[in-house]
């Protein structure tokens, strides 16, 4: 039976370091992104929080609007990092082999 083996997952695309550091430089890049923004954030509850109460978008006040905000910015970031750190295209390895 498939799967019942408990084994580590084999990987089916070798890594290399070049590539591993590629795909930390770009999860950096794109965390001090998010973080900038969440500062934002916390510094205007922080230090300015009767601002958070004026009306923003579709008569949610600017706490909610931000808050929607963050959560949308880290699935997008998510993303942008998936398509970043995709394995480049190479030939074709077709199951049948050579036609």
């Amino acid at each position: 039976m498939g799967g019942f083996d408990h084994n580590p997952a084999q990987h089916d695309e070798p890594e290399d370091a070049a590539t591993s550091a590629r795909n930390a430089r770009y999860g950096m890049v794109l965390f001090l992104i998010y973080l900038t923004v969440y500062v934002g954030f916390v510094a205007l509850n922080a230090f300015n929080s009767a601002v958070m109460l004026w009306p923003a978008v579709l008569g949610l006040n600017l706490a909610v609007a931000y808050g929607f905000a963050l959560i949308l910015a880290a699935l997008v970031l998510a993303g942008v990092y998936g398509w970043l750190c995709r394995s480049p295209k190479t030939q074709s390895h077709s199951p049948r082999g050579p036609a």
